[in-house]
């Protein structure tokens, strides 16, 4: 029997189609009328068809749709801190019947990806959606202007997928559902796991917090996100060389799993958050590594909001809790990793490590001294970037 914290709701609820039966969807797929996705909404088709954003068996309606918004949990009274949905223009809602259903098609690839049973349609308030899950509704924030340029009216209804969008072929053992990963680590023995978020290479903060998180749990999550990023960011391509050598040269490879997942960042800082931590209670994770701007972009949140938002939630109604870690960083007169909270030394002794001032001296072609990152690393990003020139 499983040690592994359970699914968010009690189990896992994926709706992406045996290989045997996807072909035959398909075919039905191209017989009915469509929605084209944004990068956004097919990122989370495929997020609720691999089972990752279990309990959600689709696209949210009216009803989950304004409770999620208002107070961050579904009808049903689980916890969820931001909207799940796919959106369509007044014109095209004129077309859309309750009860009908539509082939969902990827804008970006034409890519059929599943068919969607309508069961509502409606409008919505996207400056009120914007300031409960950005917290503003700053027409610069990468998330809002997303939410900003979607049609005027949501589509809900439940879902069957038949696509992985090709993440499963390009990212071969890398790319793992829930279902598989909660058998990796039932097969190692782990009943505690630490996950880490990341879009960005690891640098000796990021891999301080990893080795922080192995010591507190049973075994450590590794899951870098590889779906659509903000300008500016580096290739998931690129990133993956880097987990790769770190891996292979500062991690004890019995204590660690990495896979890659298919989301696409939204930068909620806070509401995001929670939601990291819903989904890899859904992989089988127990704890999730939060640190000073977890999932943030710009100066939109407050240092460590991201870590207060979880006070905000009843104790169990979130099973993946939080390691709060204070900002990590090299220090010279510590002679090595510390943090906020553990170093006594000033500011003039410590070497602020970020992946906004990595990837500017990168672009810039300046090598980051070794307490910045490992050697291994910026050797790929050095190379990364003077081939993107």
């Amino acid at each position: 029997m499983s040690k592994l914290v359970p699914p968010h709701g009690g189990k896992l609820t994926p709706v992406l189609l045996p290989e045997s039966q996807r072909a035959d969807a398909l075919a039905k797929a191209k017989t009915l009328p469509v929605i084209r996705m944004t990068s956004r909404e097919t990122s989370d088709l495929l997020m609720i068809g691999m089972g990752a954003f279990s309990p959600l068996t689709g696209f949210m309606d009216k009803a989950n749709y304004e409770s999620v918004v208002e107070t961050k949990h579904l009808t049903n009274g689980l916890a969820w801190p931001l909207p799940i949905t796919v959106s369509v223009t007044r014109e095209q809602a004129e077309t859309i019947k309750v009860g009908m259903e539509v082939a969902l098609v990827d804008d970006e690839t034409d890519t059929y990806c599943g068919i969607l049973t309508v069961s509502d349609k409606y409008e919505y308030d996207k400056v009120k959606e914007c300031k409960a899950v950005f917290f503003t509704d700053d027409p610069e924030h990468d998330g809002v202007k997303k939410v900003m340029a979607q049609g005027d009216i949501n589509v809900g209804g439940e879902l069957v997928t038949f696509s992985q969008l090709g993440y499963a072929s390009k990212y071969g053992d890398y790319y793992a559902t829930p279902e598989q990963t909660r058998k990796i680590f039932d097969e190692k023995g782990w009943s505690t796991v630490a996950a880490f978020q990341t879009r960005n290479p690891l640098h000796r903060s990021h891999e301080f917090l990893c080795k922080i998180g192995n010591e507190v749990c049973d075994g450590l999550f590794i899951h870098p996100i590889v779906g659509k990023l903000k300008k500016g960011d580096i290739p998931a391509e690129t990133r993956l060389e880097c987990y790769e050598v770190l891996l292979k040269n500062y991690f004890n490879p019995k204590n660690v799993v990495m896979k890659v997942y298919p989301m696409e960042m939204r930068y909620a800082g806070p509401s995001e958050a929670i939601l990291h931590a819903i989904f890899r209670q859904n992989f089988g994770c127990s704890h999730i590594l939060v640190g000073r701007d977890h999932a943030g972009v710009g100066d939109y949140y407050t240092a460590y909001q991201a870590q207060e938002i979880f006070e905000t939630f009843k104790p169990g109604e979130i099973l993946c809790q939080p390691i709060k870690v204070t900002a990590a960083m090299y220090c010279n007169k510590c002679e090595g990793m510390t943090t906020e909270k553990t170093c006594p030394h000033g500011k003039e002794d410590h070497l602020k490590i970020s992946g906004t001032k990595l990837r500017g001296m990168l672009a810039a072609g300046e090598v980051p001294p070794s307490n910045f990152s490992r050697p291994e690393v910026l050797k790929i990003l050095l190379n990364y970037y003077a081939n993107a020139k």
